[in-house]
């Protein structure tokens, strides 16, 4: 099966957005193993979407596309499908209802343009979305196959997972397409060489099961992948080669697939019965973002101190003025003595703090932007360490939180 991606919308080509649809879209299908022989973009006009989308239906298996969805005159997605299908473009009653009970759940107002929404080609199957107000739609035919998805990521993510994909599977088995199938292993702690150095003789020899090596940001990812007949088949298959890259790499394994390391630090907080606090500097409540990101983090999660100023960190957190005066807000001593100040201050089992120079200024020669220091403090001992990291103001504090969690991970451990 042979796959072409479309992504509609003037914004995208103007940079206003940035499509990572298309990137989504493009890692799945390759773990169902469907080529994927181009994408493109284009803008809201009816003129330039139709002989596109002519040009994909008749090169490819699968098209797919993302944008053009919405109720306004722009969104013009529905009827360059139907002029391909050379269809009319019918009101769904069943699609209306959903869009009704979804204006409901969330207490606004429905206008009356977002009828627009619940019409579509006459041969058209309609994908209902439960995480916004556009449909989806399901064109099969002769053998070829459209998926129209809203632009919002997170709605096109929710009716793949929820119905693309399975539709896929099950198309792909009934034709005696080999099953593909993939688990991601997550390390954090040693560098992408160093990892590859490990697992060299595996990648050498590879044949059935591969691996694939990955950086993500702060951990590396590493991807084992088999092609069978059955998903069974080659879940051994992967399950066996893992065992091998465990008993090189599984100090620095933290999870698989879709873990986050905020989820596995959850899990080990709640086996020990411990509870957790924060105290953020430089990462201006990040950490405690991704902790509440993981449902049921209140049981173990108590909250943080975001103790910006020096004034706080004295105050609420108690670290002594004589180490701002002599290290410096941004040292190991002070992260020590905040995550020891939110441990005794809220009465967690654990504490952590962080305090860094996110930049682009502030840095000096001694402490470069990009240097943090992180703590973690445990009932019996403290553990300090330090990184300085290369990105920019924003992808520092993402590689601090990223860092710490790694830092509680290993501690825990």
């Amino acid at each position: 099966m042979n796959a072409e991606i479309i992504c509609i919308g003037t914004e995208l080509l103007l940079g206003q957005t940035v499509d990572i649809n298309s990137a989504y879209l493009a890692r799945e299908l390759a773990d169902l193993g469907i080529n994927l022989f181009h994408k493109s973009t284009v803008g809201d006009n009816l003129g330039r979407i139709v002989p596109l989308l002519r040009q994909a239906w008749n090169r490819s298996d699968l098209v797919i596309l993302s944008g053009g969805l919405g109720p306004t005159q722009d969104d013009l997605t529905r009827e360059a499908v139907a002029e391909l299908l050379g269809e009319p473009l019918e009101f769904r009653e069943e699609a209306w209802e959903e869009i009704v009970t979804y204006f409901k759940k969330i207490g606004r107002p429905l206008p009356e343009s977002n009828r627009r929404q619940a019409m579509f080609p006459a041969s058209a199957r309609v994908l209902p979305n439960r995480l916004g107000t556009a449909p989806g739609l399901l064109v099969e035919s002769a053998g070829k196959y459209l998926f129209a998805f809203p632009g919002v990521p997170r709605e096109l993510i929710g009716l793949w997972e929820e119905q693309a994909r399975p539709f896929l599977k099950r198309i792909l088995t009934e034709t005696g397409h080999p099953v593909l199938t993939s688990k991601m292993v997550r390390m954090i702690g040693i560098g992408e060489s160093a990892m590859e150095e490990r697992v060299m003789d595996l990648i050498r020899h590879q044949t059935n099961p591969t691996i694939a090596l990955y950086v993500g940001k702060g951990d590396v990812l590493l991807r084992i992948t088999a092609r069978g007949d059955s998903e069974a088949d080659n879940l051994r298959r992967i399950d066996a080669l893992y065992q091998q890259i465990r008993e090189r790499l599984g100090e620095y394994i933290y999870g698989t697939d879709e873990e986050t390391l905020e989820e596995v630090v959850g899990r080990q907080l709640l086996a020990r019965g411990w509870t957790l606090a924060t105290a953020e500097s430089c990462t201006g409540g990040l950490i405690g973002h991704r902790l509440t990101l993981v449902p049921g983090s209140s049981s173990y999660y108590l909250g943080g101190v975001i103790s910006y100023s020096n004034q706080l960190k004295t105050q609420l957190l108690q670290v002594p003025e004589a180490i701002l005066r002599e290290h410096g807000a941004v040292s190991e001593a002070t992260a020590k003595a905040m995550a020891e100040g939110v441990r005794r201050l809220t009465g967690a089992d654990v504490g952590i703090g962080v305090t860094g120079i996110a930049g682009p200024g502030g840095g000096t020669e001694t402490k470069p932007v990009g240097l943090v220091y992180y703590s973690v403090a445990l009932p019996e001992r403290t553990v300090v360490e330090h990184r300085v990291f290369p990105y920019n103001r924003e992808g520092n504090k993402e590689a601090a939180a990223q860092a710490v969690l790694g830092l509680l991970w290993k501690t825990l451990r």
